[in-house]
């Protein structure tokens, strides 16, 4: 690596970890520095991880430290979403670099057409209505999306989480505890799999740490008048990239 790509991968893994953690939909760019930085890309997608899970951990911590902790009201949707993200890893080791790019662009058109349409969050609801069949599958389908492409799982979890009566910054404190397990549940694949570039993935990581406990901040302080604009952000991103404008 030089210089250049130091810089670039510190500062978009920042960037990244501000948006991730307010909204989703980081990895859109972190996942393409990582191979314009010499990375193939399904070992893009594996190095990745190391910058969301330090991003993920920080996040926590500061929306903990914020009174805003997620993990009181995360673990009815452990179990299927940490399964369906070791699922999901193992399905996309099955890709080639060349296959697992052109799925990862595919997949951004369901994505973009779901972030088009903002979480409305009813403010009068307090039953998050995470029991039952359909709630199972909605988050083990997270898990297994999440555990193979990470890019945009936290948009789909805020959208899950607000539609089910949760506010914005509560629905994002919960979503950094779930894309946590994910990720953790996930990683031992990817590492096994040999599918992790260490030094550019610990690089991002340490710019996605910083973004991650930024990220935190501002969410909580700023509310949902702050996070709304980034989910505007994340789905002109989206956009952007769909139609190949970067």
């Amino acid at each position: 690596m030089d210089p250049f790509d130091v810089v670039l991968l510190l500062f978009g893994g920042l960037a990244a970890g501000v948006v991730n953690t307010m909204a989703g939909g980081g990895s859109l760019l972190t996942v393409p520095l990582l191979v314009l930085a010499g990375v193939p890309g399904n070992v893009a997608n594996g190095s990745n991880r190391i910058g969301i899970l330090t991003s993920m951990a920080t996040a926590a911590a500061g929306f903990r430290r914020l009174g805003f902790s997620g993990w009181s009201r995360v673990l009815p949707v452990l179990v299927p979403v940490a399964s369906g993200s070791v699922i999901g890893a193992v399905l996309v080791g099955q890709l080639t670099d060349e296959t697992f790019e052109q799925v990862f662009g595919f997949l951004m058109v369901p994505m973009l057409v779901i972030s088009l349409r903002p979480p409305r969050v009813d403010v009068a609801s307090t039953d998050t209505r995470w029991s039952g069949p359909l709630a199972t599958t909605v988050f083990l389908g997270i898990g297994v999306y999440g555990g193979a492409f990470q890019a945009g799982i936290g948009l789909l979890l805020v959208l899950a989480l607000s539609r089910s009566g949760l506010d914005l910054v509560v629905a994002n404190s919960i979503k950094v505890v779930v894309i946590l397990v994910v990720t953790l549940a996930a990683l031992p694949v990817f590492i096994i799999g040999g599918r992790i570039d260490w030094v550019p993935a610990l690089v991002l990581g340490a710019g996605f740490a910083v973004g991650g406990a930024i990220g935190a901040r501002v969410t909580v302080i700023g509310g949902e008048k702050v996070i709304r604009p980034v989910l505007v952000l994340a789905v002109l991103g989206f956009a952007g990239r769909l139609l190949g404008l970067y």
